[in-house]
């Protein structure tokens, strides 16, 4: 799969403070995408991305009673070929929330052991 960026994303119920304090943290400058998706750049590093989750509970973690809450995106030039390597390698497809033919888009994948990823094209 031709992977052409990475970004880590996190949910938050309150984006403009947490991409923020990913920003001041990093040393990077915040790009507020809409309400709902800010992405954090910092030059060398991948980008940091907050999305909305009006529900989000922090997670607990070390302590298992509320899980971790953080996936990858990968940015790729070709959405079918990707989905395709994806679920040879043994991704499961969670969500269609775009079509493969749309100009650009994202779906939702869990690798085998669960954790979520994106796969995002055209933006």
């Amino acid at each position: 799969m031709r992977t052409t960026g990475l970004s880590i994303a996190f949910d938050s119920s309150d984006v403009a403070t947490e991409s923020r304090f990913w920003a001041d943290l990093l040393g990077g400058e915040v790009v507020q995408d809409d309400d709902e998706w800010h992405t954090v750049r910092t030059p060398g590093l991948p980008d940091v991305c907050v999305q909305l989750s009006s529900d989000h509970v922090a997670p607990t973690w070390p302590d298992p009673a509320v899980r971790q809450q953080v996936h990858l995106d990968l940015d790729v030039e070709d959405a079918r070929a990707a989905e395709a390597e994806a679920l040879a390698a043994g991704a499961r497809l969670l969500e269609e929330t775009h079509p493969l033919e749309a100009a650009e888009g994202w779906r939702v994948y869990a690798s085998p052991a669960g954790h979520p990823f994106c796969l995002c094209w055209g933006e």
